[in-house]
């Protein structure tokens, strides 16, 4: 641990100190739109959206590659493909006449072909497995202002409309019945998802952004039923998370992504395993 805190001090090694920063912002968009996402029970749209996302980055990389331009990247891929897969999911899901698991199966494999094809066409060699399992150490001063940007719109969203998105989460009908547009407010949802899952692949990766998502907002409602302390407890162990997973894998050059996603999954197994067994004592 003195090894971590005097490289996070050391002022000529900043990847260490972007990492950390990164990952106590990112919290802020984990833990709102994670709540929303366990609340209204989308963790399988959400995974479909991020698996999709590898399509727009290789596409990204192929268009930047061929026209140098800096319109072209993988991150303004990945949103764009993250976004139209969350409009063609949210417009399935509400009026489409196809199953729904169906087209978001679909949606998954699609995603993930495509860009595999792209990248495989890309002149030069491009490493897969630094989208596919992110690397939050090669986090840059413009990803945290990205970061930053996406808490703040995420915040200001959250604020606003706080009890609409509450009640299309926990009761459809009796938002409907209140004259809530609940097809707007749920695509919405979907929009803030995907914007989130983009941030989420720089730290974390494509095929683990899922459990960061959802994990510690499972264990906050375990904790507690109440949407905005889920919010607040959720924001807080990603901080937690985050911060321990980075320490941890920098003492033992373990890869930072999926420590952080082990840690994750240990406290929430151990929070379900205490909820489980104060019950069974409230029944005996």
């Amino acid at each position: 641990m003195s090894d971590f805190l005097t490289t996070m001090f050391d002022p000529s090694i900043s990847f260490l100190k972007y990492a950390l920063i990164a990952g106590l912002l990112s919290s802020f968009a984990f833990g709102i739109v994670g709540t929303y996402v366990v609340s209204r029970r989308i963790s399988y749209i959400a995974g479909a959206i991020s698996h999709s996302v590898l399509g727009g980055i290789g596409i990204g990389l192929y268009l930047q590659v061929h026209y140098n331009s800096a319109w072209f990247n993988p991150m303004t891929g990945a949103f764009a493909s993250a976004m139209v897969s969350a409009l063609i999911i949210g417009y399935v899901t509400r009026h489409g006449n196809q199953r729904e698991d169906t087209v978001i199966g679909a949606i998954w494999a699609i995603g993930m072909a495509v860009g595999l094809l792209f990248i495989a066409r890309t002149p030069g060699y491009i490493d897969p497995m630094s989208y596919l399992f992110g690397n939050i150490l090669m986090i840059t001063q413009t990803d945290l202002w990205l970061i930053a940007g996406l808490d703040a719109v995420i915040v200001i969203i959250a604020i606003l409309f706080y009890n609409t998105l509450q009640a299309i989460s926990f009761d459809e009908e009796f938002a409907y019945l209140r004259g809530i547009n609940v097809n707007f407010f749920f695509l919405l949802l979907l929009c803030l998802t995907a914007m989130t899952i983009v941030v989420l692949v720089r730290i974390v990766g494509i095929v683990m952004v899922i459990a960061l998502l959802t994990l510690p907002a499972g264990t906050a409602g375990i904790l507690t039923k109440k949407l905005s302390q889920m919010m607040i407890i959720a924001i807080l162990l990603c901080m937690v998370y985050t911060t321990i997973g980075l320490s941890f894998s920098y003492i033992n050059d373990f890869p930072t992504g999926p420590t952080i996603i082990l840690i994750s999954g240990i406290f929430y197994i151990l929070a379900v395993a205490v909820s489980s067994w104060r019950k069974k004592g409230k029944q005996f």
